[in-house]
């Protein structure tokens, strides 16, 4: 009797270590699916499998109501609305993800006090952020506190590996966007030495790229003869217009949000001015032609992002997505693009990270990151360890019939 309930024990042990091992193939083969979607997040089905380990906060740094919030409302919509998109699909690297942020305003204090909040409080892994001043001004602390910081500032200052070891562009700064525009000058300028003015308002966003385009004017024989400062609000431009003109330039490149530009154009169709205005990445887009009008028309614009109305692969899961919220891509605009494209590459770094839940290991996973396709969203983007600019290509578009049409492939200088 005894010899038989031993075998019965046995017996019992057998079956059951059986269905524990035949359990944990099936879901271990589920979880390690490599089923992906456009947004590079795992598929529901594997999804549904995959233990969730924990949450990772990222911060945001929004400017809905300052000096630059005509474009940083709709980019900060797009951050947000990439992080509800994520939420629906299942955790990244182990891990769900939150976007926790607030508007500062474009007031550098304000930008302080809240990272410091997103530090300490909510315990951020890493941040998006983005004007020039706060971001230039944040830089020790991100550096020392080792947040990972994507901002939509692209101040040629933060390719400096060893004043900005934790800031990653995620688009051609703002002097490779100059530099692309001035050697398209070059090669197109058909009569004599072309000659460049510069309009940019007076922050670190506007300043930002002037030195370094003068520089490279000179260097490949573009004659800047003129500079002049128009404020981040002006509704008026006429005595810097009237200035500029006195001078003649073939060109003028302008460094400003949509507002200043559209100001600045409408000024020069009513002063007569037949200067070629070409505005980098936030003069750029839809935003624009509404409150310019018809003087708007010819104008030239750097262009680092998608357009909703491209026929781009990328676009159709953004398209998908707004549609479940009952929104329409239509509805959008460049900047809600560029916001998207922001976040979907810090995403990315926390996927490719060995310990995600540590600013060092989203950087490391960063680092990783080689000709990250974006499916036409924005130029491919690579980082590594010893280079945090992720690209320098753009491409121009001009106002033709009230309308953005892109006028190159991606170029650089």
């Amino acid at each position: 009797m005894k010899k038989l309930s031993s075998l019965v024990l046995m017996a019992v042990l057998a079956i059951g270590m059986l269905v524990g091992c035949s359990g944990g193939g099936q879901k271990a083969s589920q979880t390690e699916s490599t089923n992906t979607n456009e947004g590079g997040a795992k598929s529901e089905e594997t999804a549904k499998t995959e233990e969730i380990k924990g949450t990772i906060k990222i911060g945001g740094l929004f400017d809905l109501t300052g000096g630059t919030g005509d474009v940083g409302t709709p980019y900060a919509e797009g951050e947000k609305a990439y992080f509800e998109y994520l939420a629906t699909q299942g955790p990244v690297n182990g891990y769900k993800l939150e976007l926790i942020g607030d508007d500062y305003a474009y007031k550098i204090p304000e930008a302080t006090k809240l990272y410091q909040k997103l530090k300490s409080k909510d315990q951020v892994a890493a941040i998006l952020g983005w004007g020039t001043g706060d971001t230039e001004a944040l830089r020790q602390l991100v550096a020392a506190d080792k947040l990972p910081f994507i901002s939509a500032s692209y101040s040629e200052n933060l390719k400096n590996r060893e004043e900005s070891p934790y800031n990653f562009l995620s688009a051609a700064s703002y002097s490779d966007q100059a530099r692309s525009a001035l050697k398209w000058i070059k090669d197109h300028h058909t009569e004599g030495t072309p000659t460049v003015a510069l309009l940019y308002n007076d922050t670190a966003f506007g300043k930002s790229p002037i030195q370094d385009a003068k520089d490279f004017a000179a260097k490949i024989g573009i004659e800047v003869v003129d500079e002049q400062i128009v404020d981040l609000k002006a509704l008026d431009a006429t005595s810097q217009l009237l200035n500029m003109a006195k001078k003649n330039p073939d060109y003028a490149i302008i460094q400003e949000t949509w507002g200043a530009t559209a100001t600045i154009l409408k000024d020069a169709k009513k002063l007569g001015i037949d200067t070629q205005f070409i505005g980098l990445n936030w003069a750029t887009g839809e935003g624009l032609l509404p409150i310019t009008g018809d003087a708007a028309e010819g104008f030239i614009g750097v262009v680092t992002h998608a357009f909703p109305y491209e026929d781009l692969p990328g676009l159709a899961g953004i398209k998908t997505f707004l549609e479940t919220k009952g929104e329409k891509l239509e509805d959008k605009n460049q900047k809600f693009v560029q916001g998207w494209v922001a976040a979907k590459i810090m995403v990315e770094g926390v996927r490719l990270a060995d310990d995600p839940t540590t600013g060092e290991g989203i950087r490391a996973g960063l680092e990783k990151i080689a000709n990250l396709d974006l499916q036409g969203l924005a130029a491919p983007v690579t980082f590594s360890a010893d280079n945090h600019a992720g690209t320098n290509q753009i491409r121009l578009a001009q106002v033709k019939d009230g309308k953005f049409e892109v006028i190159t492939d991606y170029i650089g200088h």
